[in-house]
């Protein structure tokens, strides 16, 4: 038994990491939704409530910081804990992903992992 599969969203504007994070997630069996931007990934929550969000901070159209503020206050999605993904390790990124309320900052270059890992363990955290 591989324990539970969940569905996550992704949005990166980099097709090459796009595929990266599927392949990585999908090798838990969960199933994957990858999408290019801000405004996909808010289009898919219309009416979609994955188990996870992953997204990158900088993306054209709207950025995960703005993409988690808006799941942050959605009371379907509030539950769903969301990664943001970014190249930046510096205080200002910190900062600005504790105020709109992100679980957990993942750094590229990524470790695979670790992010299967933490993405398992948030979900089951919020699920508990």
């Amino acid at each position: 038994m591989a324990g539970m599969a969940y569905t996550i969203l992704v949005a990166d504007d980099e097709p090459a990491i796009r595929t990266m994070l599927e392949v990585i997630l999908s090798a838990d069996g969960h199933e994957i939704v990858a999408v290019p931007d801000g405004r996909a990934a808010l289009d898919y929550l219309r009416d979609h409530t994955p188990d996870a969000l992953l997204l990158d901070v900088t993306m054209p159209q709207m950025d995960g910081f703005e993409v988690c503020s808006r799941v942050k206050q959605v009371r379907r999605l509030k539950g769903a804990p969301v990664l943001l993904l970014t190249a930046l390790d510096d205080d200002r990124t910190r900062d600005q992903a504790r105020l709109v309320g992100a679980d957990d900052l993942v750094y590229k270059p990524l470790s695979g992992k670790n992010l299967r890992s933490r993405v398992k363990q948030l979900i089951e955290a919020r699920r508990a």
